[in-house]
C-alpha cells in the first residue's frame, strides 16, 4: 500500500472518531422533573378541603402539588416570603395588607377561595340577651382579626365604633359600650380553650372547625354572608405569573372542593368566586 492510500485511510479514521466524539458531547441528559408546587395551608378543615384541589390538579391537569400545613397564622406568609412556599391559601385581604405593612412582604393575589364566617361562641349563654353586664369577651389578638371581631360585636349591638366601617378598629375606637363588656385579646389558636374562662369568644372558622364548632349550629352571633373577608390564594410578587398558580386556582374553584368545604365546615362556608 502506498503512502497516499495510508494517509487517506488515516484521515477517514480520524474523521470517524471526531464524529463519534461530537455525537457524544452533544447528547443532552433528560430535563430534571419539575418540583411540586408548594402551597401553605392551615391545618385542619382548610387543609382537608384543599387536598381535594390537590387531587383535581393532578388528575385533571397533571400538576403535582404539595401541601405544607401550619398551626399559627403568621407562619404561612413568613414561609412564602423566604421562598419555602410558592403560594398559600389561608388569608383575607385585610390580613394580607396588614402583614405586608408590618413585615414588608410583597404579595400578590392569585384568586379567591371561600368566606369562612367568623362567629362568637359560648359555654355560658345560648342567646345574646343572656349576656350579663360586665361580661368578658375574648377576641383574636392580631390586628385584622381583632378588627373583624369588633365589627361583629358592633353589628350585634354590643359596642359602637368611632368608624363603623374601619376593618382595623381597635378597643380604643369603642365609643359606646352599653353592657360594659370587657374585651380580652387572646392568641387565635388558644381561643377555643378560652371558652371555659370567658363569657363569649369570637373564633375564626379555622380553629372553631378543629374542635367541631360550627357557626351555623353553635354560633351565638355569626358574621353576615356578605362579609368582605374572603380568603385568598396568595403568591409573592416575583412569582405571580407562574402558570401553575392559575392551574391550581382552577382546580380549587370547583364544585367538588366547595362540597367538601360545606361538609367539613358544617355549612359555614360561602363561595368566594
Amino acid at each position: 500500500m502506498n503512502f497516499k492510500k495510508l494517509l487517506g485511510i488515516a484521515l477517514v479514521a480520524a474523521l470517524a472518531l471526531t464524529g463519534c466524539k461530537d455525537e457524544k458531547t452533544t447528547t443532552t441528559a433528560p430535563a430534571e422533573k419539575q418540583k411540586p408546587l408548594k402551597i401553605g395551608v392551615m391545618t385542619g378543615p382548610e387543609a382537608q378541603t384543599t387536598e381535594i384541589a390537590v387531587k383535581i390538579a393532578k388528575e385533571k391537569y397533571g400538576l403535582d402539588v404539595e401541601l405544607v400545613q401550619f398551626t399559627e397564622y403568621t407562619q404561612p406568609n413568613a414561609a412564602l416570603h423566604v421562598k419555602d412556599l410558592d403560594a398559600n391559601a389561608f388569608q383575607t385581604v385585610p390580613y394580607m395588607e396588614q402583614e405586608s405593612k408590618d413585615r414588608g412582604y410583597k404579595m400578590a393575589i392569585i384568586g379567591n377561595t371561600f368566606v369562612y364566617p367568623i362567629a362568637a361562641y359560648s359555654k355560658k349563654v345560648k342567646k345574646l340577651d343572656e349576656l350579663k353586664e360586665g361580661a368578658v369577651i375574648a377576641i383574636p389578638n392580631n390586628p385584622s382579626n381583632a378588627g373583624r371581631a369588633l365589627l361583629l360585636l358592633q353589628a350585634n349591638g354590643l359596642i359602637s365604633l368611632k368608624d363603623p366601617k374601619n376593618l382595623f378598629s381597635t378597643e380604643n375606637d369603642i365609643i359606646e359600650n352599653p353592657k360594659k363588656v370587657q374585651i380580652k385579646q387572646v392568641d387565635s389558636a388558644l381561643l377555643t380553650r378560652a371558652l371555659d374562662d370567658v363569657d363569649l369568644a369570637v373564633i375564626n372558622n379555622t380553629y372553631a372547625g378543629q374542635v367541631g364548632l360550627s357557626p351555623e349550629k353553635d354560633g351565638v352571633i355569626v358574621e353576615a354572608k356578605d362579609s368582605p373577608y374572603v380568603n385568598l390564594i396568595t403568591s409573592r410578587e416575583d412569582n405571580k405569573d407562574d402558570p401553575r398558580l392559575q392551574t391550581f386556582l382552577k382546580a380549587f374553584q370547583t364544585e367538588e372542593v366547595y362540597q367538601e368545604a360545606v361538609k367539613l365546615f358544617n355549612g359555614g362556608v360561602v363561595k368566594g368566586w
